[in-house]
């Protein structure tokens, strides 16, 4: 297949870019390469895709409707992974129309590109964040998720919204993959691991926001991208038992799905860094701090409609992930 990977820059687009070479499809990779965090890292991602013979690389805006309406129109493109977007959850409090612009424009602009130039499959990164306020736990994508608490979680839930729109008026089959506190090799700066990593071995104090009881469902990226890669290869269908008098949210008579990707065994902040601090073979510093805007206490994901579609189960538990993590994060800094 020809694939289409947004944000092939960035942590989750750039391993399953490389995921999708090894098996053999064509990748193009589309990033802006946008400074909310060190671009020098997105670009040693990117020069390992492009020692791939069937990789290219385009370097455009999601805002900008007629460049990518061209970059359709040129190629052929089987199916759409849309992993670019603005994240963060703290840094929505502060910049809002950053993300209006690139997860709700951005994203209607490749809705209109994929019903212009029909595609079989869109793939498209939600977040658990989406839950917000909610406390049945585990998450299901059967709960609704009314209540965001930040407004990074509200354009997620936007994409999902516009999304069903498309497919219901066009049969454009589209599947949302709600992500849970993803980590591993080549992550993203701003997240957990990174930061405590860092603090740990510089012996800086490492902040504990809400006197760190928080506990998250951590998916290791190798989890991600299997899960990933299996939904992409079965476009999403018409759920034949959908009611529109009693409607399931996770599915639809359109072709519209959504699906929990996570590990389904959450961990306290307080394992996560005794797992970083065996690793690293030092003990770290700790700052506690009162909650912080637009945080989510508890993740935790029920996978069952993952596992009975899909037949696939997360499987890299916290140590062996933060091992791996650690690993790379010495070879890469020369630390």
């Amino acid at each position: 297949m020809k694939v289409l990977v947004t944000g092939a820059a960035g942590f989750i687009g750039f391993h399953l870019s490389r995921n999708l070479l090894n098996r053999g499809d064509t990748v193009i990779g589309l990033d802006n390469l946008t400074p909310y965090y060190d671009v020098e890292l997105k670009k040693a991602r990117l020069s390992l895709l492009k020692d791939c013979r069937d990789f290219s690389f385009r370097q455009l805006d999601l805002c900008r409707s007629d460049d990518i309406m061209e970059l359709f129109a040129s190629e052929r493109i089987d199916r759409v992974v849309h992993l670019a977007a603005q994240a963060g959850v703290r840094y929505s409090l502060t910049h809002p129309h950053v993300y209006t612009e690139a997860n709700v424009e951005g994203f209607l602009n490749i809705l209109e590109a994929c019903r212009k130039y029909p595609v079989s499959h869109l793939v498209y990164a939600s977040s658990s964040s989406v839950y917000g306020a909610n406390r049945k736990l585990p998450f299901s994508v059967d709960d609704t998720v009314d209540h965001p608490v930040s407004l990074y979680a509200a354009t997620k839930k936007a994409n999902e919204l516009m999304a069903h729109s498309y497919s219901h008026l066009y049969g454009l089959p589209t599947t949302g993959l709600r992500f849970f506190t993803v980590y591993g090799p080549w992550g993203r700066p701003d997240m957990a691991f990174f930061i405590f990593t860092k603090q740990i071995l510089a012996g800086e104090p490492l902040p504990l926001f809400n006197h760190g009881k928080h506990r998250r469902d951590f998916t290791y990226i190798d989890d991600i991208v299997e899960g990933v890669t299996r939904v992409l290869d079965r476009p999403a269908s018409s759920d034949s038992d959908w009611n529109a008098e009693s409607p399931r949210t996770g599915s639809s008579a359109a072709p519209y799905r959504i699906y929990n990707i996570g590990n389904n065994s959450p961990v306290w902040l307080s394992e996560v860094i005794g797992a970083l601090e065996e690793s690293l073979g030092k003990k770290a510093i700790l700052e506690p701090h009162a909650k912080q805007p637009g945080d989510v206490i508890e993740t935790y994901a029920d996978i069952t409609p993952l596992i009975k579609d899909f037949g696939f189960r997360p499987c890299v538990e916290i140590h062996e992930g933060a091992r791996r993590f650690v690993n790379w994060y010495r070879d890469y800094y020369q630390v």
